[in-house]
């Protein structure tokens, strides 16, 4: 059996789903005890692949792809590396499960970002 592995770069076809969600203001809640809600400015749904290593450039890899989910591994040299996993609800409701290490340390989440409005308010 031969895999293709190949980079999935922001204009690529690939990670279409995520392209279906809403862009703007969405608010992450962390499914840890005492954790308080976050809102994040989302310009696109690929930028929830990446929260761990927002600011990071980082190359990509499609491990598994369907019509409301997705599973990418992503490494940002020298900072670290992730994989996560998005299932698509809505157009303004994800799953979210990441893992991985950042500066050094291990990080592991589950999480829900839903859309609540524009960015700014």
């Amino acid at each position: 059996m031969l895999v293709s592995l190949v980079p999935a770069h922001a204009g690529s076809e690939r990670l279409g789903m995520l392209d279906t969600l809403q862009p703007g203001a969405w608010e992450l809640r962390l499914r840890e005890i005492g954790s308080q809600p976050q809102r994040i400015c989302v310009p696109n749904g690929r930028t929830l692949i990446q929260l761990r290593h927002q600011a990071d450039a980082c190359s990509r890899l499609v491990i598994g792809e369907s019509a409301s989910e997705v599973t990418v591994q992503y490494t940002c040299r020298g900072r670290g590396y992730g994989r996560t996993r998005i299932r698509r609800e809505t157009a303004q409701l994800v799953q979210i499960d990441s893992q991985g290490i950042a500066d050094g340390l291990p990080f592991e989440f589950s999480a829900e970002a839903r859309r609540v409005g524009a960015c700014g308010t």
